[in-house]
């Protein structure tokens, strides 16, 4: 199976859901913490890509510039991008965020208008920056057409083309008959970028990688436009429990929702959509009614809950074992502090 490559769009299209109100200490937190997870590439900025913040789309409180400077000034290991979308940013404005330290860039257009990336997508790559063109609302055309337009793109350099469910309107079927057409025709890698509007988005994700995708989007605990995107912390989950190869650490991520996304939406009245702890549950097989008892038991014993929630899968516990769980965190404290 090919190596998967995560995208986190938690500071970009989260940026929606927080009014693009993120502030560069906010940026700080939430890069570093995908940083260490092993995110691939973590995009930043305006909802609505470079230069997004006008009366059309919503003023964010700091400009995209502030932002991705904040990111690059904690990033180590991954790509820093931004979108950027023709006649809302402009070439200029990438060199300017180049210049601020975003090493990636995502040119999006509408599904049927990949010809006004040219002058985007050239410049880009004339820059070095690793460029992915993004087809957006791929929900509305034929893949005949889808694949057209992402040819163009690939033929003014792009590294990487997007298949994009703006409108979280597509079902499996669709994603993986539109990602094989681009897999079968393109002599580049293609991407997926889902959103949960009908509750799809992990399925249309692993209909993606089905059908060959191996650039795939989330963002933490979902957070986006609409009902959100995939959901990262899940989707590695998911990858994880499939046996397919990527970077991302399963509890670093969680923790990057858990300990740096929640904080900051809660500071803002907002709550995360996701609760990573019934995730893991599902991950490892764990009886559902032993996550209260869990908690107790990790606090009990000052261990971590997923821990013993993933020890208690493999060992299989069931119902009616409910003093196992002592026995586990027990177990685990004594690992811990030898």
């Amino acid at each position: 199976m090919a190596k998967i490559f995560l995208t986190d769009t938690t500071l970009r299209d989260g940026s929606h859901t927080v009014s693009h109100k993120f502030s560069p200490d906010d940026v700080k937190k939430i890069t570093l913490a995908l940083d260490t997870a092993g995110i691939d590439i973590i995009e930043v900025g305006h909802g609505d890509g470079l230069t997004g913040s006008t009366v059309n789309y919503g003023f964010g409180d700091y400009d995209d510039f502030e932002i991705v400077k904040a990111a690059s000034s904690v990033v180590k290991n991954a790509k820093l991008a931004v979108l950027l979308i023709p006649g809302i940013g402009t070439v200029e404005d990438l060199k300017k965020a180049q210049e601020c330290g975003a090493t990636a860039v995502r040119v999006a257009t509408h599904v049927t208008e990949a010809d006004v990336s040219a002058q985007h997508i050239k410049a880009a790559k004339k820059m070095g920056l690793f460029t992915v063109g993004f087809l957006m609302m791929a929900h509305m055309s034929s893949v005949e057409t889808i694949v057209e337009e992402a040819k163009k793109m690939e033929s003014y350099g792009a590294d990487v083309i997007y298949c994009t469910d703006s409108a979280g309107a597509m079902l499996p079927v669709n994603v993986k008959e539109k990602i094989s057409a681009l897999v079968q025709n393109l002599s580049i890698p293609v991407g997926h970028h889902s959103h949960n509007n009908l509750g799809l988005a992990i399925g249309n994700s692993l209909a993606a990688i089905e059908a060959g995708a191996t650039y795939i989007d989330g963002s933490l605990s979902g957070l986006g436009a609409g009902a959100g995107n995939t959901a990262t912390d899940v989707l590695v989950a998911v990858l994880n429990k499939m046996k397919y190869d990527h970077n991302a650490d399963l509890f670093k991520t969680m923790d990057a929702s858990t300990n740096a996304l929640v904080p900051i939406l809660e500071s803002k009245g907002l709550k995360s959509n996701i609760n990573l702890e019934t995730m893991i549950l599902g991950y490892a097989g764990c009886y559902s009614s032993f996550l209260l008892h869990s908690r107790r038991a990790a606090e009990r014993f000052n261990v971590d809950v997923r821990d013993i929630i993933i020890e208690l899968g493999k060992r299989k516990a069931v119902g009616g074992q409910e003093d196992w769980i002592i026995e586990v965190a027990s177990d685990l404290a004594k690992l811990k502090n030898k």
